[in-house]
């Protein structure tokens, strides 16, 4: 799944919803640093159950070590990004796993 989900996003073939556009300039993250988190990230959980569809939390860095969240649903046509977000460290255990 996440080698499809890294194509979609090369290709172009993603959704920001507003509300996650909104988040974005709250957090000062732009959709580059979105797209660099996705390409040198990871899958780190699955959100399976997910309605309408399942879910998946990335992490990933930017080009300039900033760690970052994304929230991905995966359609058989696009990506939706549905949120973004600076993961913070004491909720977090090198990112990757909840404390």
């Amino acid at each position: 799944m996440f080698e499809r989900i890294k194509k979609f996003i090369k290709n172009g073939y993603y959704d920001v919803k507003l509300h996650t556009r909104k988040r974005m300039i709250e957090r000062n993250i732009k959709i580059r640093e979105v797209k660099e988190a996705i390409e040198n990230g990871a899958i780190i959980e699955e959100y399976l159950d997910d309605k309408p569809l399942p879910s998946y939390l990335i992490y990933g860095k930017t080009s300039q070590m900033r760690p970052i969240h994304v929230v991905v649903a995966v359609d058989e046509e696009v990506v939706a990004i549905i949120t973004v977000y600076e993961p913070d460290p004491d909720k977090w255990i090198d990112f990757t796993k909840r404390r």
